[in-house]
């Protein structure tokens, strides 16, 4: 053996010798960040905790051992970051309503608070985030989970945007708006998808990975769908006038 092989192996059996366990907060993230990728691929009954153990690098029992059975395991990755961006989008409509006063803000400036904080910024090179995303999206189409995960983590603050929108949209019908934020919603999920179709579909003009240049069209395009909802809603609202008959000829 010669000095070089001996140097290689034994800097092999040193660093074997001195490893140590990952430490218990990194062995909780290396799970989550796992199940999250798992999950947002293939969905809850596509991925065992098997499958997201052996992604994180960690002992099969311990995904059960720190967030309990999977469906625990799920909630726990998707509060993970819906705590962030709760937060960011409730400061972000917090500086759109003071920068307004004493008028309340436009429908425009709402709807950037709404999606900016989420779709721009430096988070977004971090493949976690778009990961998240993708399962947002499928959280939100699922009725098992949509209605109860969305319903606890996002409704109390999507709430507080819709009293900014009631404000910025005097004599708005109430059912005109909740379909408004629906069809906002909707939107909002299929860029979050991320599938690509809008890829094949453009010719490559668009890019579904391109969340920045998905925002900037939805706010114009969201914003302007709840204004022209508000104007229309007395024509729709009003019932057609009665069709007069013809007089009979005697």
């Amino acid at each position: 053996m010669s000095d070089t092989d001996r140097r290689t192996r034994g800097e092999f059996i040193l660093t074997a010798r001195s490893k140590t366990p990952p430490p218990k907060a990194d062995r909780r993230t290396a799970i989550l960040d796992a199940a999250e990728a798992e999950f947002s691929a293939h969905g809850f009954d596509g991925v065992t905790l098997r499958t997201i153990a052996k992604r994180a690098g960690v002992d099969l029992a311990l995904p059960n051992y720190y967030f309990g059975p999977k469906k625990q395991l799920f909630d726990a990755v998707f509060i993970r970051r819906a705590q962030i961006v709760n937060l960011w989008r409730e400061e972000a409509l917090k500086a759109a309503i003071e920068a307004a006063r004493p008028q309340p803000p436009t429908v425009e400036a709402i709807i950037r608070a709404y999606l900016e904080p989420m779709l721009t910024g430096p988070h977004l090179e971090d493949q976690g985030w778009k990961n998240y995303y993708a399962l947002v999206a499928y959280v939100n189409n699922s009725p098992g989970w949509g209605g109860r995960l969305m319903a606890e983590h996002f409704d109390p603050l999507i709430r507080q945007f819709l009293d900014a929108l009631r404000l910025s949209l005097p004599g708005m019908d109430e059912k005109d708006l909740y379909w408004g934020y629906q069809c906002f919603s909707g939107a909002l999920t299929l860029a979050l998808a991320q599938t690509g179709r809008i890829d094949h579909l453009s010719g490559g003009v668009c890019r579904s990975d391109d969340l920045a240049d998905a925002c900037e069209h939805m706010v114009h395009f969201i914003a302007g769908g709840f204004e022209a909802a508000r104007r229309a809603a007395p024509a729709a609202l009003t019932p057609p006038a009665p069709k007069r008959r013809a007089a009979k000829r005697g």
